[in-house]
């Protein structure tokens, strides 16, 4: 696995793929290696995909837990003068 891999990369790649199989020029031997490749491309973007719906669905959820976390209680002020006396 290359170590600089992003998902925008890999997402170029099997693009070069697809034009490259589309093109019709690839014979039986190449067309299988880019097959193989793409289908390892295309697992790990999902793979990507995946990591980062999570972390989003994560950061829904805090935000709903700290919604309904009760707010702590005013501490009660001085009272109120009484009116008209």
């Amino acid at each position: 696995m290359n170590d600089t891999r992003t998902y925008e990369t890999a997402v170029g790649r099997v693009e070069e793929i697809i034009r490259r199989l589309d093109s019709g020029e690839a014979g039986l031997r190449e067309t299988l290696d880019l097959v193989r490749e793409g289908h390892e491309l295309v697992e790990y973007c999902a793979g990507e995909l995946d990591a980062v719906s999570q972390g989003l669905e994560e950061l829904r959820l805090e935000e709903l837990v700290a919604r309904l976390e009760p707010t702590p209680p005013v501490p009660p002020g001085p009272p109120a003068p009484p009116v008209g006396r």
